[in-house]
C-alpha cells in the first residue's frame, strides 16, 4: 500500500491545511504532502486531481479519498481513537466544539484572515470579532491541560489556526488562554508549520492586508 497522501495549499494562508496536518503529525503518521499554492496558475485543476471539491485539504489513502478537514478528522480517529477523548461525555463536548468552529465563527476568518508571516496588531478588531473572540476564550478556559481535553485530541487540530490568527493580530488572553496558546505553538509540528509557512514566497494580495 502506497504511502496516505495528504493535498494542502500554502501553509502560510491554508487554516484548513494545517488541521489534519498537525493531527497527523503529532499522530507520527507516515505520509506523503503535496502542496498546491491557492490562486496560482492552474491551482484549481491541480487541487482537482485530487479533491472532487475542488479544495483543500484531501486524504488520498489508496482507494480512499477524504476531502474537507473536519471530514479527515473522523477518517482519522476511526483508525487512531486518541483523536477523541475516551470518556463519551468530554467526547461529545469535543465533537460540540469542533462542529462550531467548523461552521461558525465567520467574522474572525473574515477580519483576522491567517497569515503565519505578517502581524497586524490591533487591527480587526469590530465588535462582531471581539464578541467571537469572547466565545473561542470561554472554550480554551475550560482546558484540562496541556491541552483542550488533556491530552491532544481533533479539537485542538480544529483551533490551531486560530492559535496562529491570535498571534498574527496579537490578541490579548487571560492567562489560561495564553498558557493553551504557548502550549501549542510549542508543539514540534506546529513550529514546523511556521517555519515552512516563513519560507513560503507566494504572496495572494487579497490575505496581505488587514483593515
Amino acid at each position: 500500500m502506497p504511502r496516505p497522501l495528504l493535498v494542502i495549499g500554502n501553509k502560510n494562508y491554508s487554516s484548513w491545511s494545517l488541521r489534519p496536518w498537525l493531527a497527523m503529525k503529532v499522530l507520527d503518521l507516515d505520509f506523503q504532502e503535496v502542496r498546491i499554492p491557492l490562486y496560482g496558475p492552474g491551482a484549481k485543476d491541480e487541487i482537482l486531481r485530487y479533491s472532487p471539491s475542488g479544495k483543500v485539504p484531501c486524504l488520498v489513502d489508496g482507494a480512499t479519498r477524504v476531502w474537507d478537514s473536519a471530514a479527515i478528522l473522523e477518517y482519522l480517529a476511526e483508525k487512531h481513537a486518541q483523536l477523541w477523548p475516551s470518556d463519551p461525555t468530554e467526547r461529545a463536548v469535543a465533537r460540540s466544539v469542533c462542529a462550531e468552529m467548523h461552521s461558525g465563527f465567520p467574522k474572525l476568518r473574515e477580519r483576522m484572515s491567517m497569515n503565519v508571516r505578517k502581524r497586524y496588531p490591533g487591527k480587526g478588531r469590530t465588535p462582531e470579532v471581539l464578541k467571537e473572540i469572547e466565545r473561542v476564550v470561554e472554550i480554551w478556559s475550560k482546558c484540562r491541560k496541556p491541552f483542550l481535553f488533556g491530552p491532544f485530541t481533533a479539537a485542538d487540530a480544529m483551533y490551531a489556526p486560530v492559535v496562529l490568527r491570535f498571534r498574527t493580530y496579537e490578541v490579548e488572553l487571560p492567562p489560561a488562554c495564553r498558557a493553551y496558546a504557548e502550549v501549542m505553538l510549542a508543539l514540534p509540528a506546529m513550529r514546523a508549520w511556521i517555519e515552512a509557512a516563513e519560507r513560503e514566497v507566494e504572496s495572494i494580495p487579497q490575505l496581505d492586508t488587514a483593515e
